[in-house]
C-alpha cells in the first residue's frame, strides 16, 4: 500500500489508474459501494491501480472552521480501511484555501489527468468539486471526455437510511453504537496512548485504561458501553466496559476521555501503550451518584451486563 502526502510524491511512471475521489472518513459501507466499482472498473480496463484521492484536512475544517465536523477516522486508519477495501495507493490532498480555490477544470487536470493519469474515474452520484464546489458528475464526465477518460457515478447504497459520514456522526452523538457498527460494517472504534489518571478507578477495584477524546475526533456520546480493548503492539484483544465521559460523580473532573476496564484484569501494564477501543453496545447513560456504594454497585452491573452482550 502506497500512501503520497502531496502531488509532488507521487511517481511519474505510476502507470495506468482508476480514480476514487472522496473524504472516505470512516470507509463506511456506502464508500466501499464506489471503491467495489472502481476495483471492478480497473479489471475491465486492464488498469494497473486503483488510486483513492482523499482530503487533510477536512475541506470544510478549512472553509468553515466553525462547523468542521469531528472525523471518524485518522489518515492512518482511513489508509489501513481503504486497503482493505481495494485500494492499492492513496494520495492525501493537504487541502487549503488555494486548493480551495482551483476550478472544476484545475483540478481535475491537476490531480486526475497529469498527477495520476486515470484512465477512469468512479465517485459517488453526489460528488462534487472544485471552487464553491461547482463541478458534479455531469462537469466530470465532460471533462473525461475531452480526454477520453471514463466517467462513472456511482448511486448512493443503502435504504431506506443511505449510508454517509453525517449518519455515523449522528448515531455516535446519540450513543446509538450499534447504528454506527450497522453503517461502518464494523464496530467503531477510537485509538490512543495509554495515559496516567487519577487512579479513582483502581481504588474502587475497576482499573481502568484512559484514552483522551480529542474534540475534533468522533467519539460516543457520554455513557458506558460494552466493547473490546486491543494493544496494538501485541494485538492481544479483552472484554472490557468502556465508561465515555467526565465522570460526572467527582467533582472538578472536566477532561473527556474514554476509560477501559478491562474484564477480571488488574495486572495490565498499558501505560504509553497505543491501544484501540471497539463500541459494541451502550449499557447506560453518564449519572452522577450521590454515594461510592450506588457507583460500585452500578459498575458491578456494567459489568455483568457487558459480559451478557459479548457472550463471556
Amino acid at each position: 500500500m502506497q500512501i503520497w502526502r502531496s502531488v509532488e510524491q507521487v511517481p511519474a511512471d505510476l502507470g495506468s489508474a482508476v480514480v476514487t475521489i472522496g473524504n472516505f472518513d470512516g470507509v463506511h459501507r456506502g464508500h466501499r459501494h464506489v471503491l467495489r466499482q472502481a476495483r471492478s472498473t480497473a479489471e475491465r480496463l486492464g488498469a494497473d491501480r486503483v488510486v483513492a484521492v482523499t482530503f487533510d484536512p477536512h475541506p470544510i475544517a478549512v472553509l468553515r472552521p466553525d462547523h468542521a465536523p469531528p472525523t471518524l477516522t485518522s489518515i492512518r486508519h482511513r489508509a489501513q480501511l481503504l486497503e482493505e477495501a481495494g485500494v492499492d495507493a492513496v494520495l492525501v490532498v493537504p487541502f487549503d484555501r488555494a486548493i480551495a480555490g482551483w476550478t472544476p477544470q484545475e483540478f481535475f487536470d491537476r490531480i486526475v489527468r497529469e498527477t495520476l493519469h486515470a484512465v477512469a474515474v468512479v465517485v459517488g452520484a453526489n460528488f462534487r468539486f472544485g471552487r464553491l464546489a461547482a463541478g458534479d458528475v455531469a462537469t466530470l464526465t465532460t471533462l473525461g471526455a475531452e480526454h477520453g477518460i471514463e466517467v462513472e457515478g456511482v448511486a448512493l447504497d443503502g435504504g431506506p437510511q443511505v449510508w454517509s459520514s453525517t449518519y455515523v456522526r449522528h448515531c455516535l452523538a446519540t450513543g446509538d453504537v450499534a447504528g454506527a457498527a450497522e453503517a461502518l460494517d464494523r464496530p467503531f472504534t477510537v485509538s490512543g496512548v495509554v495515559i496516567r489518571g487519577d487512579q479513582r478507578g483502581r481504588d474502587l477495584g475497576f482499573p481502568t485504561a484512559n484514552v483522551p477524546t480529542p474534540a475534533d475526533e468522533a467519539a460516543p456520546a457520554d455513557g458506558v458501553y460494552a466493547g473490546w480493548l486491543t494493544r496494538l503492539d501485541t494485538q492481544e484483544r479483552f472484554p472490557a466496559a468502556i465508561s465515555v465521559g467526565t465522570n460526572p460523580t467527582f467533582a472538578g473532573e472536566r477532561e473527556r476521555r474514554v476509560e477501559s476496564y478491562v474484564l477480571d484484569r488488574d495486572d495490565l501494564e498499558l501505560y504509553g501503550v497505543e491501544v484501540e477501543v471497539a463500541f459494541i453496545e451502550r449499557l447506560r447513560g453518564m449519572v452522577a451518584f450521590e454515594g461510592i456504594e450506588k457507583l460500585i454497585e452500578t459498575m458491578h452491573d456494567d459489568v455483568r451486563r457487558t459480559r451478557e452482550i459479548l457472550g463471556l
